[in-house]
């Protein structure tokens, strides 16, 4: 499997992104925000966390117009994979690939700890590595997670198994305790949580390192 990790000004997990992608056997391409393109080959596109552009405006809406953008609203749209982490997450709804919005977190202060989450589909190349309902830890780390979803959204979302996983204990006041949203086609991936922060025990979980897993497996497979 080959991987893009974007990066953009501002991003401060590209690294840890990219070092995740590696650890699960994938061979990481680095692409800079002024790309026009991505490499030949790129099996799947990473949007890291971080703050970029300094979240102004709204949290990714200037990156989701950088240079780089139109490249990965084309990848997407050939069927491309594409996993956006935090601020990525916030791309990726910029960008028109997910639907709902992230805002401030309902207690109006960043929130940074271990969040306890429930994986509610397996269906999916990032999820195929969980049973659904399997009960996992991840890190979050954000000021804007959110998610905005009015009732008939949120039942589209349920009704379609595109609710990937859910907080079991919400950090940030979200639409239906949803962390992680998949795209119709289910090759998109938008997570507030951090996979990438948990991939040994030396980090406090390995948990998150099945989803690389399954992307590496789901790849070379194919």
């Amino acid at each position: 499997m080959r991987a893009a990790v974007v990066t953009f000004p501002g991003s401060n997990c590209d690294r840890d992104l990219a070092v995740a992608f590696e650890a699960a056997g994938a061979e990481v391409v680095r692409v800079w925000h002024k790309d026009t393109a991505l490499p030949a080959g790129i099996d799947v596109v990473g949007l890291p966390g971080g703050f970029s552009f300094g979240d102004y405006l709204r949290c990714g809406a200037i990156a989701a117009r950088a240079p780089i953008a139109e490249a990965v609203r084309g990848f997407a749209g050939r069927g491309g994979a594409v996993l956006g982490i935090c601020n990525g997450f916030q791309v990726l709804i910029e960008l028109g690939l997910l639907p709902g919005a992230l805002m401030r977190n309902a207690g109006l202060k960043f929130v940074c700890r271990p969040a306890a989450l429930r994986v509610e589909t397996a269906a999916s190349p990032f999820t195929s590595g969980w049973q659904a309902g399997a009960r996992i830890t991840l890190p979050v780390a954000h000021h804007d997670g959110n998610y905005v979803a009015d009732a008939e959204l949120e039942a589209r979302l349920r009704g379609e198994d595109r609710i990937a996983m859910t907080y079991l204990d919400n950090p940030n006041g979200s639409s239906g305790d949803v962390a992680a949203v998949l795209s119709q086609d289910r090759r998109v991936l938008g997570m507030m949580p951090h996979p990438e922060r948990a991939i040994s025990g030396a980090l406090g979980s390995a948990d998150g390192s099945a989803l690389f897993r399954a992307l590496t497996d789901a790849f070379t497979a194919a």
